[in-house]
């Protein structure tokens, strides 16, 4: 048969307790904490009654005056039974066998810990240590707590023996599992409560927190350990603090001393956050202290701060007000034990009663606490408490006095682990013929099965171990909230969950979450600095940890797009900020349109233009026998005004959006159709002086007079023209293109010239015909006579190159479309300027002063 012995303790007292049924060798279910319980499985032939109605234990001994168990304390015990009571019934899993156990207490005398763990290895009857004459009540494994120095004289002398040991509490933070190998834990280790209350930090986006614990080495460890993992996930301590060494502090009022000026500090911290470290002693402790000072050294209540704690530390329904103010820590967040609701086990809690739990010696001292009432004769009773009718029943209780908590739940896992262990390790011996007794066994041959189980409880929860003989679990995610009247409730806010993906690691539900009542139910901030707004940067403030920062607003032409951020950024290419550099603006696409009121415009003008040069030439034609037509060579005149014509629709070559064919046109058509142009201009004005100069007696210039000269040099002049534009195509074509960079908040459809080289060679040689052009007329603008047109030219030349002077700074200077606007300005502009000053006067002369048109009247000498 099989036998669980529990030794362990009930807040305030030693005692000793033995069960009917099983007569020897217990092993430890110990309260060495509130709330904390451990447990060991042993080997017997005695057969222990099934029902767990059938408790038959008696006190052997009590060792203090005080005795009290607390509900979540007495839950612990039930989740033991009721997963006795359920393995016993199940003859899956033991078949033939009883499980059944022993409870033992002891905890303030470590003489009675370290004889209860040498009992595990004695003889049924006698205290022999090391010696057993018989095979009875043999130590198959053991659970426990190791939260106390008393607990270590138990853990390291059952190791000795390899005995298994299930941690069903939280392993504390500088226990090296590898150092013991004989350790399974039921609870993840600290190190992963720290990286879960991380997680609680960014979630919240509390960057600004205190860390304080009861004892020094936790705080080292932390430091050592935590601290930088914490530090690479943005988390900033404003301070670091353990209570004062008590050996540089040996009295009293030095501790209490030293102790008000580290309280004072955490109350004017700007940090709202405070993580607290240690065990549930050191917690006890901190709120013992601070009811001690509030009331000897009127210091205020630490009300308003975010506490947040390990599964250690845990508020009690019970006798709190004893030991501090529980309202202090409304809102307290703890990363607790992972529990769940078993089936079947509330209703076998609330089904306890003092007349039908005969020998359950913990229902009377939890039956008077929870209803503040005494039994009679009962030596743990109140003066001035009332009689238990026994009449009272557990179903009036509040439920979250009843819900299951993390450490109950251990409990009922870690028994169920020994016993599918012990299962496991049976049906390996059937298998391999080992039909030999169970009490034949040596306790190190349940480890290999220990470490290898997996299985599903009641409530659907999958227990194994990893490869640290860890418990593969989740936490649970708890907020407390607190009443005047020192009642305490536990919310289940959320999970951490090790096996989900990091993304989805933490589950919270913030709108069950408590917060102190300064904060009226919002969620507080932490933070050093005030956050920095989108279009601001941070920037570190010297000699202060790297969360505190100041803002400035990001540099022009880039963003920040979040909170906090760094770095300023650039937009993308397609894409500027917007006025207050929070977020990027796509760029419109812009080029010179006919819709638009720019392009219309030099639409309209072109085609005036163009209709103007039309009628003037239809004029000249008409009256094309006229003296004044046919005065300055009427060949040079039609191509003048027909290259005009030309002038002013190319410059409809700018308007639009830009194509393969429009972009090789635009300035090849330009730069042929100007020079054309201003060579007909140059040929005329050298015409007159030609002429001129024929008239003189002995001239050689009279052979140069006629149409060759003027045709040698209109073509000479455009075909060098042609020839630079050719090269152009051939060599570097222009093409469409995007100037994603020229506008901030445009896109600029464009045709790039390919070589600005080339383009610049166009615009020259132009240039130098109407340089040339302006000189010669400039020198000839004084001969006589009506019919010389050289004043004109000069006039019109000399608009001419302003224009175009003016045109190249222009052009460098602006961008995008108005780049494009300047060109066709200067084209229809310089174009203009050589119609008006060239043939309006010739027009207004055909057609207002005919009478000046005649032959007489145009030859004049000086």
């Amino acid at each position: 048969m099989v036998v669980l012995l529990v030794f362990g303790r009930v807040v305030g007292k030693v005692r000793v307790i033995q069960c009917a049924g099983v007569d020897s060798l217990p092993i430890l279910l110990k309260y060495l904490q509130p709330g904390n319980l451990v447990i060991s499985a042993l080997v017997s032939q005695t057969i222990f009654p099934t029902s767990p109605q059938d408790f038959k234990c008696q006190p052997r001994g009590i060792l203090s005056e005080e005795f009290t168990t607390i509900p979540q304390n007495y839950q612990h015990i039930l989740a033991l039974a009721f997963a006795v009571k359920e393995i016993n019934e199940n003859p899956q899993i033991l078949p033939n066998l009883t499980l059944g156990f022993y409870i033992y207490e002891s905890h303030m005398n470590p003489r009675l810990t370290y004889r209860a763990a040498l009992q595990h290895i004695s003889s049924r009857n006698r205290f022999v240590p090391n010696y057993r004459c018989d095979m009875q009540d043999k130590v198959e494994a053991v659970l426990e707590d190791i939260h106390t120095e008393n607990s270590e004289l138990v853990h390291e002398l059952l190791n000795m023996y390899r005995i298994p040991q299930i941690l069903y509490g939280p392993a504390p933070v500088m226990m090296d599992n590898s150092q013991l190998p004989s350790f399974y834990t039921m609870v993840p280790n600290e190190t992963q409560q720290y990286l879960g209350i991380l997680q609680l930090l960014l979630h919240f986006n509390w960057i600004w927190i205190g860390f304080f614990t009861m004892n020094g080495e936790i705080l080292e460890w932390f430091r050592q350990r935590m601290f930088p993992v914490f530090s690479q996930h943005g988390i900033c301590f404003t301070f670091m603090y353990s209570k004062p060494d008590t050996e540089q502090n040996s009295y009293m009022t030095d501790f209490l001393k030293s102790f008000s000026e580290l309280y004072v500090k955490m109350l004017r911290s700007t940090a709202n956050v405070i993580i607290f470290g240690g065990q549930a002693r050191n917690f006890i402790f901190f709120r013992c202290t601070i009811l001690f000072m509030q009331t000897k050294c009127m210091l205020p209540k630490p009300k308003g701060k975010v506490w947040i704690a390990t599964a250690h530390a845990e508020l009690k329904a019970d006798g709190m007000g004893k030991c501090g103010d529980v309202q202090i820590f409304h809102g307290m967040i703890t990363v607790a034990i992972y529990s769940n609701e078993l089936q079947g086990f509330q209703e076998f809690f609330k089904s306890r009663k003092p007349s039908s739990a005969e020998g359950d010696v913990f229902l009377r001292d939890f039956w008077s606490h929870t209803f503040h009432c005494a039994f009679p004769n009962s030596v743990l009773g109140y003066v001035h408490q009332t009689n238990c009718t026994g009449d009272e029943t557990l179903k009036d209780l509040p439920a979250s006095e009843m819900s299951m908590t993390g450490h109950s739940y251990s409990i009922y896992n870690a028994v169920y682990a020994v016993a599918y262990a012990l299962h496991a390790l049976q049906s390996s011996k059937v298998r391999h013929g080992e039909r030999r007794k169970l009490q034949s066994q040596q306790p190190w041959q349940l480890h290999h099965f220990l470490g290898c189980i997996s299985f599903n409880n009641s409530a659907g929860d999958q227990i194994s171990f990893d490869h640290n003989r860890e418990l593969i679990a989740e936490f649970d995610i708890i907020s407390w909230l607190t009443f005047p009247n020192q009642s305490v409730v536990r919310v289940k806010v959320g999970k951490i969950s090790p096996k989900a993906h990091s993304a989805q690691n933490l589950q919270i539900d913030g709108e069950a979450m408590v917060w102190p009542t300064r904060f009226n139910q919002v969620q507080p901030l932490s933070l050093c600095s005030k956050n920095c707004n989108p279009g601001y940067r941070m920037t570190k403030r010297e000699g202060e940890p790297f969360c505190c920062y100041d803002c400035i607003q990001c540099p022009e032409g880039t963003i920040s797009d979040h909170h906090d951020m760094p770095d300023c950024f650039w937009c993308s290419v397609d894409h500027f900020p917007n006025k207050n550099q929070n977020y990027c603006i796509p760029k419109r696409v812009s080029f010179l349109s006919y819709q638009e009121p720019l392009g219309a415009g030099f639409l309209l003008v072109s085609l005036s233009l163009f209709l103007i040069t039309v009628v003037l030439l239809g004029i000249f034609i008409k009256h094309h026998n006229t003296p004044i037509v046919k005065a300055n060579n009427r060949s040079l005149t039609y191509t003048l005004l027909n290259s005009l014509l030309l002038c002013f629709l190319c410059a409809l070559l700018f308007i639009g959006k830009p194509g393969k064919i429009m972009c090789l046109l635009r300035q090849t058509a330009f730069g042929i159709i100007f020079s054309t142009a201003v060579a007909s201009v140059l040929a005329k004005t050298i015409t007159v002086i030609v002429a001129f100069k024929a008239t003189n007696p002995g001239s050689q210039m009279r052979k140069w007079v006629g149409k060759r000269l003027s045709i040698s040099i209109v073509l000479s002049c455009s075909f060098i023209q042609v020839g630079i534009c050719t090269i152009w195509l051939l060599k570097s074509p222009p093409f469409p293109d995007v100037d994603m960079h020229s506008m901030v908040e445009e896109v600029v459809l464009e045709c790039n010239d390919a070589s600005p080289t080339m383009f610049h060679c166009v615009l020259g040689y132009m240039g130098f015909l109407a340089s040339v052009s302006f000189q010669v007329a400039f020198f000839a603008r004084k001969l006589p006579d009506s019919f010389n047109e050289a004043k004109f030219i000069t006039f019109s030349m000399l608009i001419f190159c302003t224009v175009w002077l003016s045109f190249v700074p222009a052009y460098l200077s602006i961008k995008g479309k108005y780049m494009v606007a300047v060109e066709i300005f200067s084209i229809l502009a310089s174009s203009a300027g050589l119609l008006g000053c060239i043939f309006f006067p010739k027009c207004y002369i055909i057609l207002l002063r005919t009478e000046l048109n005649n032959k007489e009247h145009l030859i004049r000498k000086k």
